[in-house]
């Protein structure tokens, strides 16, 4: 023992020697690299999670596999069996039948429309709200949270008879008018309860250096805010492109219908080609599968910052 030496000083040393001497045992064990060896748990949770997503992806598998049969091989063989041959003819009759590039356009202007201005209306009226301390803000924000309850269903004659007297019928901006608020009213109220927690302090230095209102709004706050309002945009997206009810009640006119419309227009009365329907549902899903494969990274970085905040 050196002299001079305080007790902690030796606890510390002795602490430091049995760390050691842990990890080099560690180290001489065979198994994954640093020595710790991949708990029975794991392996235990990795296969309860495959099992899991094998049976939520089993009606994808079944949809794509009927897609690919015929209408005599699927008649013949049954949902069940595997295509046999091979054909894309359900392919190629969905777009032929339902001329799928004209419905594939309306549906995303529609839905790029509806997420564009959604998001530009919940940013400034959350800038407002969350950072221009309006009067009664807390009240608006509860009615914001309130509109987004109310169902469509409740909407639907009210909206569409407004939209007869302005002759807004059969044309996208019946739709994206409408939609645009209802959107809005949710980005809005999560927008705010952020900024409602945003550091005065980065607001006074911009103040100081002379830049406006317009200023602070763009430069300042909406960077900080890019992750969410990212997420907000894919979101918005996605759910103009599956919206059915208002946008069947709206566009009656087919030259103007998105893909959900035109997908259950092709389940007759009577008579239904069920090999067609799975490769339009396919068709249908497949824009909204590749901007999601696009914006990946970005969703993921817009989410992971708001768990942090």
């Amino acid at each position: 023992m050196k002299t001079g030496e305080s007790l902690s000083d030796r606890l510390l040393r002795r602490m430091d020697r049995v760390e050691a001497r842990s990890a080099a045992r560690a180290a001489r064990k065979p198994g994954r690299p640093g020595g710790r060896r991949r708990p029975v748990l794991a392996y235990l949770v990795l296969l309860i999670t495959g099992a899991g997503a094998l049976i939520v992806g089993s009606p994808l598998l079944l949809v794509v596999l009927n897609s690919l049969k015929t209408e005599v091989g699927y008649d013949r063989n049954g949902p069940l069996s595997w295509p046999s041959p091979v054909s894309l003819s359900s392919w190629a009759a969905y777009v032929h039948d339902s001329d799928y590039w004209r419905l594939l356009l309306n549906s995303v202007v529609i839905s790029g429309l509806i997420a564009i201005l959604a998001v530009t209306v919940s940013v400034l009226a959350a800038f407002a709200l969350g950072i221009g301390r309006v009067r009664g803000r807390r009240l608006y924000v509860g009615l914001l949270l309130a509109a987004t309850m109310v169902p469509q269903e409740a909407l639907v004659y009210p909206l569409f008879y407004e939209a007869s007297k302005l002759h807004l019928t059969d044309t996208i901006w019946s739709v994206v008018l409408i939609f645009v608020p209802i959107y809005g009213a949710f980005g809005t109220y999560l927008i705010a309860s952020m900024l409602g927690t945003f550091p005065r302090a980065v607001l006074e230095a911009a103040e100081l250096d002379g830049a406006s209102r317009w200023r602070i709004l763009w430069r300042v706050v909406v960077p900080m805010i890019r992750p969410t309002v990212t997420v907000l945009l894919v979101f918005f997206f996605v759910w103009s492109w599956n919206e059915y009810l208002i946008p069947l009640v709206m566009l009656t006119d087919p030259s103007v219908q998105t893909i959900p419309i035109a997908l259950a227009a092709l389940k007759g009365q009577n008579i239904m080609n069920v090999t067609e329907m799975n490769a339009g549902a396919l068709l249908s899903l497949l824009p909204t599968f590749i901007f999601f494969l696009l914006f990946q990274r970005t969703l993921m970085r817009g989410v992971a910052a708001g768990a942090v905040k």
